[in-house]
């Protein structure tokens, strides 16, 4: 078997170029996997531009991977050769911090984060702690199951833990990588879906998406009209603009809550006085463990819910990234190795 592998580094802040590097051996605890596919993310920006906290380069971007597993490091029984996982942002936890102590792995304060303190899956082979591993349902390609991994598990984990019961209103601001899928497990999980967008042209995709109810902000605002609704008991809010996430806080019911996903650039501006008369709140929700991202895949699987993706060559990682971050993808980027298969999939 050939003894290096094709991957994509950041040599340098905003470059990426493609390299051959050796092929290692897995540690104890670790596996390592022959990647199919590997899903662009926003998130992969701080590596890309170098700009991560403690980021050494040069360092591989990618925490989106799909793959096999053709190695097993010492002590690992979980899980098999030729077994297909999958691998998150968060790739492992210390187990000795508070946060972990508490049971709260995904706020591990020293995590193992894919692409950013190891090397993640712009390549065509991953070395990871199997403790991060995901199984991948056989139901699921490997292209269309990668984003399931950051964005899938992000909003199905952000909306489940709401506390939310069936027929509630959920806004869903933003209709891109993160809200397209946000939009489906919201309809699915059974509430009244409303999806907030700028633009008439995006209001068929919607509802093809499993939105009630379409709100274009070009036309109306959208706190007033989610007030008119009754006021919703939650709002995603998932595009990455501070300037129209803040004013969302209007929209909620009493006791409602505003779940960011989306990371604006620019600050968020909140008025407290419809924090304090309301009792309405504001936090954010991060990605999920590996045992939650097995209950998102499975919920995808039931309900049908899947990501709107294109898939391109590992080998053209560089304008794959470059089209996600201009806004030009729809809506989500797949790397695909040759080990993998280049397969879209339709949307509900």
């Amino acid at each position: 078997m050939k003894d290096t592998y094709k991957a994509v580094e950041v040599s340098a802040p905003g470059v990426l170029r493609v390299v051959e590097r050796k092929i290692s051996e897995p540690g104890a605890g670790q596996v390592r996997i022959r990647v199919e596919a590997c899903g662009i993310c926003h998130t992969d920006a701080a590596t890309v531009t170098g700009t991560y906290p403690g980021l050494t380069l040069p360092r591989v971007p990618g925490h989106e991977v799909i793959g096999r597993i053709e190695a097993l490091g010492a002590g690992v029984s979980r899980w098999k050769i030729g077994q297909r996982v999958g691998v998150g942002l968060i790739a492992g936890e210390d187990g000795v911090c508070e946060s972990c102590r508490r049971g709260d792995m995904v706020n591990c304060q020293n995590p193992v984060v894919l692409g950013v303190t190891v090397d993640g899956g712009y390549a065509e082979v991953v070395i990871a702690e199997a403790r991060g591993l995901a199984s991948i349902p056989d139901e699921l390609g490997s292209a269309e199951a990668a984003p399931l991994l950051c964005a899938g598990i992000t909003t199905y984990n952000a909306l489940r833990n709401a506390g939310l019961r069936g027929g509630d209103l959920v806004a869903v601001q933003g209709i891109g990588g993160l809200g397209h899928l946000g939009i489906q497990f919201a309809r699915q999980m059974g509430f009244h879906t409303v999806a907030i967008g700028r633009g008439g042209e995006k209001e068929q995709l919607a509802k093809d998406l499993g939105a009630h109810v379409y709100i274009d902000t070009a036309v109306d605002d959208s706190a007033a009209s989610l007030q008119r609704m009754g006021g919703a008991r939650a709002i995603l809010a998932t595009a990455p603009s501070g300037d129209a996430m803040g004013p969302l806080v209007s929209g909620l019911a009493a006791r409602g809550k505003l779940i960011v996903v989306g990371v604006p650039q620019d600050p968020m501006q909140l008025s407290a006085l419809p924090l304090v008369f309301g009792g309405r709140s504001v936090y954010g929700s991060l990605t999920g463990t590996a045992i939650e991202t097995e209950d998102a895949l499975a919920f995808s699987v039931l309900e049908n819910v899947r990501p709107m993706i294109e898939t391109v060559p590992l080998e053209e990682a560089a304008d794959a990234y470059a089209r996600m971050m201009h806004g030009q993808a729809r809506f989500r980027m797949v790397l695909v190795t040759k080990y993998g298969t280049a397969q879209s999939a339709p949307v509900n």
